[in-house]
Formats: structure tokens, C-alpha cells, sequence
């Protein structure tokens, strides 16, 4: 039996895909777009919603390096932005491979900043806030491409079990 929570992070990853698939139609101005209330424009917000997932995984593994950076990879292409993709699916994957996933496991997380004293996180929060966190930025892209009278990909649950055969009409 799948987990539900592999399957949440699985739509979270390909819902990330297809909108960023459905992104590269757009002109580099097009990707700077923005409307208030947005984190920012669309490349910049792709590059946070990667950066922050290999973040969250990190937690828990070791991801492949370079991991995206905010501040490094700030202009990064949305072809560099998508070579991280398959690190977030394997990641996934590998969360719930094997031994079964402990939810009320505790992490100790360092913090980014050396002199922010460390944190104790309970696992169920990290794998909540990274689907949580890609769906919260992901509807950010989808109201600026809106606003900007430019469609939008679906990328709800229902398309994801679509593509996935999990959700059929019956005559």
C-alpha cells in the first residue's frame, strides 16, 4: 500500500513539472511577471519552490550537490531549475522507501544561519510544509499567469489522478 503522504509529495512534484513545463512558452519578460501578493516573478518563485523542497529533504538525506540556492541560483533558467526535478522525485521516493516513514520522528535541524540556535522538528511538519509550501507558490505562478490573461496548466489533485488513472468517469 502507498502511503498518502508519498502520493501528497509525488502530485507535489509533478504538479511543479507541469507548470514549469507549461512556463517554458513564455518570453524571459513573461517570466519576470508579477502581481502583488505574489512571492515575485515566475522564474524567481520556480527557483524558491525548488530550492526550499531539496531543502526540506535535506532533512531527512543527502541530496545531490549543488542543491538551488535563492541567493546563488537567483537567475537561473528554467532548464536549470528543472535539472533538480528528477533530485526531488528520487528524494520522494527514497523518503518512503524501505523501512516505513516514522512521522513523530524528531530532526534536529542546524538552521541556515550559524548563529540561529538549532531546531527540533517533528517529522510529519517537514513533509507537510514542502506540499503545503510548493502548492502555496505554485497558485502564486497560476494568479500571476492569470492576471496576465495567460492560461494555466492544470495541476489540482484531480489532474494528477487523472494522469495518473485514479480518477474515472463511468457510463
Amino acid at each position: 500500500m502507498t502511503p498518502p503522504m508519498l502520493r501528497q509529495l509525488r502530485h507535489d512534484v509533478w504538479a511543479t513539472e507541469q507548470l514549469l513545463e507549461r512556463c517554458r512558452a513564455l518570453t524571459k519578460e513573461q517570466l519576470e511577471l508579477t502581481v502583488p501578493g505574489t512571492y515575485g516573478g515566475i522564474r524567481r518563485t520556480f527557483v524558491h519552490i525548488v530550492a526550499a523542497a531539496e531543502r526540506y529533504l535535506t532533512r531527512f538525506m543527502k541530496m545531490p550537490e549543488p542543491l538551488l540556492s535563492e541567493d546563488r541560483d537567483a537567475e537561473a533558467t528554467l532548464d536549470e531549475i528543472a535539472a533538480h526535478l528528477p533530485h526531488l522525485e528520487e528524494g520522494v521516493e527514497k523518503l518512503f522507501a524501505g523501512q516505513e516513514f516514522d512521522p513523530d520522528r524528531v530532526i534536529r535541524d542546524p538552521r541556515r544561519k550559524p548563529t540561529d540556535p538549532p531546531l527540533l522538528i517533528t517529522a510529519w511538519v517537514l513533509v507537510t510544509q514542502f506540499a503545503h509550501h510548493g502548492s502555496d507558490h505554485r497558485a502564486h505562478i497560476g494568479t500571476i499567469l492569470g492576471a496576465h490573461g495567460l492560461d494555466t496548466p492544470e495541476i489540482d489533485v484531480w489532474a494528477y489522478g487523472n494522469a495518473n488513472d485514479a480518477v474515472k468517469e463511468t457510463t
